[in-house]
């Protein structure tokens, strides 16, 4: 049976064309609709990947402004959904949805939808750092250890790397709607005010970067994951060691891990994920790993309900993904190079 087209909204974006690649380089006859709000700038996207088509979408209408008739085996929102009217179309065809720009504090309507409808369609809450990447890497390296006590996350974004127009509006609205950070400190999630919430982030060099502690679906999701009392994760955007050497901006994400073994013994590990080409390759991976699990092209297709990264893919399968693509974990008991 042919799969139908996969919707793609921001489909000519910097996240929606990177994962519209990926999934082509994966699954080369799955068909994709690149929806944007340029029909000639969709329609470019739509020719240099193939097996592809191109439309304009109205995320204001219920029915996305898209011709009757039209049938998705998924919608997948890269840019940030506004109205929700994607997941109302995903919900109203029975099809899955997969979302990447909502912070912690955005998601009730997300949630409240799929409560409401709970039998019409899988919801991938997915708007975690890289759409995921991130948190199936940590939760991965978290194997190892019999007990996890603490994970601390410092993620350093290049300011020249924050993605397209889009992406810098999701930043900025995300600033707007919480300064805050949670963590979850002693076995509790806790917010943290913005004033005691900023930290330095440490580069795979060495130089220290300004951030804070964000409010973020990764802090919950670890915490849940792994059983850690304790977890933070920290963001800062400035120059990264790749552009630094007079490179392509990089992106570093350093995992701090605490725990014990299986002999009760003291354990701990600190890794540098870092991938040359910056964020948008780790993006991408996590929205498409997301997408082949949703329709079936990899275990079968997913019941409806709600679900996060870690719930559908095995973090192992990821780092594979993810080392594929170029990333790679670097010790942080490691000189950096030069």
């Amino acid at each position: 049976m042919e799969t139908e087209p996969v919707l793609i909204l921001g489909g000519s974006g910097q996240a929606g064309a990177s994962t519209g690649e990926l999934l082509r380089q994966w699954h080369p006859n799955l068909p994709l609709t690149i929806a944007g709000r340029s029909l000639d700038r969709a329609q470019r996207v739509a020719d240099e990947l193939g097996a592809a088509n191109a439309v304009t979408i109205d995320l204001a209408r219920a029915d996305l402004g898209l011709p009757a008739g039209h049938s998705h085996s998924a919608v997948v929102a890269t840019l940030w959904d506004n109205h929700l009217n994607g997941l109302r179309y995903a919900q109203d065809h029975g099809v899955p949805y997969v979302s990447i720009s909502n912070g912690l504090v955005e998601i009730a309507p997300e949630v409240v939808a799929g409560g409401q409808r709970p039998n019409t369609a899988p919801i991938l809450l997915a708007s975690h750092f890289c759409a995921g990447s991130v948190l199936l890497a940590t939760v991965h390296l978290a194997r190892k250890f019999a007990r996890v006590d603490s994970i601390r996350v410092g993620a350093l974004l290049d300011e020249v790397d924050a993605g397209g127009p889009a992406g810098l509006a999701d930043l900025e609205r995300l600033a707007t709607a919480s300064s805050a950070g949670l963590v979850r400190r002693d076995g509790v999630f806790t917010w943290i005010p913005e004033a005691d919430a900023r930290v330095d982030v440490r580069s795979i060099d060495g130089t220290m970067v300004p951030g804070q502690q964000i409010a973020v679906l990764d802090v919950p999701g670890l915490a849940l994951a792994t059983g850690a009392a304790d977890v933070q994760l920290a963001f800062a955007v400035g120059e990264s060691a790749g552009r630094r050497r007079g490179e392509h901006p990089s992106i570093e994400i350093r995992i701090d891990l605490d725990g014990a073994d299986e002999t009760g013994a003291p354990l701990s590990t600190s890794q540098y994920l870092v991938h040359p080409a910056g964020q948008r390759p780790l993006t991408a991976l996590g929205i498409a790993l997301g997408v082949e699990r949703l329709i079936g092209l990899r275990g079968e297709p997913v019941a409806p309900g709600i679900y996060t990264p870690e719930a559908l893919t095995d973090p192992a399968f990821a780092v594979e993904r993810l080392t594929e693509l170029g990333a790679s974990f670097v010790s942080a008991d490691t000189p950096a190079l030069k």
